[in-house]
């Protein structure tokens, strides 16, 4: 099958890919996929991938359209025996971790990996199931509350989805990036910081925000290492929270209900043909979600 390989740091199209067969899977046929910024930091090393990267897709399975939770987990270690699947012991990750991913024609995942999506949601939004459950995630894990003071920190592609799903709690909520803090008034005041840029600066932005027993949420990915002053943290603390994947049930209704405007996060269309040249596109700066068009 035709299909986008990383290997070495480096893209490459190929006709020669062959699916792996997978007992028990479901075969996905994929039409459209979304590049993340995690796709990008494979590039650059931040996890030794070698194969087909993608993990934001809508495909088609029995002539039902699908989204799929990107990890799969083999259900028998003591992880996912206390509940806890994503973080399986065993587990394969979609176009992240020993599973091919969703630049390529086909792709698999355990059915009850698959979410059948509605009517009312087109492809294009389908896409952005996955990564609004990402940003449905931190609500998983910390209480946000009309109340509270909350500090976003990066406005790009994930940083807007979840910008969108604060907004509906009610908090009062600021939104900067990592070079341009808040008023100098507001610094070491909120009460939670959600740092999605994977940047050194981006994480210096959210901790300083923080008063005291504040909570500071890690939403993104970072190649390489980040230093952290320790001792602040002990003394001030903080809570530290690192938040990943996310609830598919809700994100799918938040769209379907229009709650979320996913369209107006995408920047440009590319077909698989010029994958290469999509890649480009998304590591602008400023660049929002670059879609893939596979079938």
């Amino acid at each position: 099958m035709r299909a986008l390989w990383l290997e070495n740091r480096q893209l490459r199209l190929r006709d020669d890919v062959t699916l792996p067969a997978r007992h028990g899977e479901a075969t996905v046929c994929v039409l459209l996929a979304g590049i993340c910024n995690t796709d990008l930091e494979l590039t650059r090393g931040y996890y030794p991938f070698t194969g087909v990267p993608g993990h934001e897709f809508v495909g088609v399975v029995d002539g039902r359209r699908v989204v799929g939770e990107i990890n799969a987990s083999c259900g028998a270690c003591e992880a996912c025996l206390a509940g806890r699947r994503t973080h399986c012991e065993n587990r394969t990750v979609l176009g992240i971790k020993d599973r091919d991913g969703a630049f390529a024609e086909y792709l698999t995942l355990p059915r009850r990996n698959l979410h059948e999506l509605p009517d009312s949601i087109s492809d294009d939004e389908a896409v952005f199931v996955e990564p609004l459950a990402a940003a449905l995630e931190i609500q998983q894990q910390v209480r946000v509350t009309s109340d509270d003071r909350v500090l976003l920190v990066g406005h790009g592609k994930l940083g807007r989805l979840i910008a969108q799903t604060l907004s509906l709690t009610g908090c009062r909520l600021t939104v900067c990036d990592r070079k341009t803090s808040p008023l100098p008034q507001h610094m070491g005041k909120f009460d939670i910081a959600v740092e999605c840029t994977g940047n050194a600066d981006g994480f210096a932005v959210a901790r300083a925000a923080l008063r005291p027993r504040g909570t500071l949420v890690m939403k993104s990915t970072y190649a390489g290492t980040l230093s952290v002053n320790a001792s602040s943290m002990v003394v001030d603390e903080i809570t530290l929270v690192g938040s990943r994947c996310g609830p598919f049930a809700p994100a799918i209704e938040l769209l379907a209900s229009r709650k979320i405007d996913a369209r107006s996060l995408i920047d440009a269309t590319y077909p698989l043909a010029d994958a290469l040249g999509a890649f480009d596109h998304a590591q602008r700066a400023g660049a929002l979600k670059v879609l893939i068009r596979v079938a």
